[in-house]
């Protein structure tokens, strides 16, 4: 099974899955695409990579048993894809807090309010296969277990119940 665990940089993706109890194993996408050179070029103006999503696919190969984390992971084959989410001023607050620009900070506040990343992978893998998970309030351990809730299909699909329009 591989499962991609996504949501808007901020939502706590990585801190979650370090902690997850499970037998697969666990990608932190990001890390293996500044290390592995996955990308096609540096933005200097947004200070990150421009991702080449086909070399990323080509680097996971055909591996299963594999939880993949990244905003970018619902761009890849996935089984089931988690999407966290996070209120958007608290998401703005804490990419602030870690030292994301306002600029940048703000622009991802606003892509959450507009389910951007929870749309894509609808579209991507189908409602039955996307699972909504709103961690604002929640520890890491707390959705590390919802997360493992996924994995183990103990959990229905949830696509599309958590709704932050009221931001914009």
């Amino acid at each position: 099974m591989r499962v991609a665990v996504t949501g808007t940089p901020g939502t706590g993706k990585t801190t979650a899955t370090e902690i997850l109890d499970t037998d697969l194993d666990v990608v932190h996408l990001n890390e293996a695409i500044r290390e592995k050179g996955l990308y096609e070029r540096v933005d200097e103006e947004r200070d990150s990579v421009v991702v080449d999503l086909d070399a990323a696919s080509e680097w996971i190969g055909d591996r299963d048993d594999i939880v993949i984390d990244s905003h970018l992971a619902h761009h890849l084959d996935a089984d089931r894809v988690v999407v966290l989410r996070c209120r958007p001023d608290v998401l703005e607050e804490r990419l602030i807090e870690r030292g994301e620009g306002e600029a940048s900070a703000a622009e991802n506040a606003e892509s959450e309010a507009l389910d951007v990343i929870l749309s894509e992978a609808v579209d991507a893998h189908g409602a039955e296969s996307v699972y909504e998970i709103e961690a604002t309030e929640r520890t890491p351990g707390d959705v590390a277990l919802e997360i493992q809730s996924v994995v183990d299909g103990e959990r229905e699909p949830s696509a599309g119940e958590v709704s932050y329009i009221d931001y914009l």
